[in-house]
């Protein structure tokens, strides 16, 4: 069973060959994504590696957690499934509407 890893703190120079290749030394990389912003088409500095098992995924973990990577120091742990957001992309919560008090007409 293949196991995802969250990668930040990647330069904005970072490719996902270099992000496969980091990854390749400590198993076998089933897949390497880099997260690109969706207007100017930029690396966002941060992307997902699929390793083939979990074991060579704790594997990576150990060994690229913190280390440098283009001059970065890598976060690297489990990913874990993108949090459900309201629309209108705010964290505050439902909008209040103030009414009531005197007409001044």
């Amino acid at each position: 069973m293949s196991t995802k890893l969250f990668v930040g703190n990647l330069s904005f120079n970072a490719t996902e060959n270099d992000l496969h290749d980091a990854f390749a030394a400590h198993g076998t990389v089933v897949e390497a994504n880099l997260m690109m912003d969706r207007m100017s088409g930029k690396p966002r500095g941060f992307g997902f590696v699929t390793m083939s098992t979990p074991e060579e995924a704790q594997k990576a973990i150990d060994a690229l957690n913190g280390a440098a990577l283009d001059g970065r120091n890598l976060t690297v742990n489990i990913a874990r499934p993108k949090e459900e957001r309201p629309p209108g992309g705010g964290s505050r919560g439902p909008r209040r509407e103030f009414g009531g008090g005197r007409n001044r007409y």
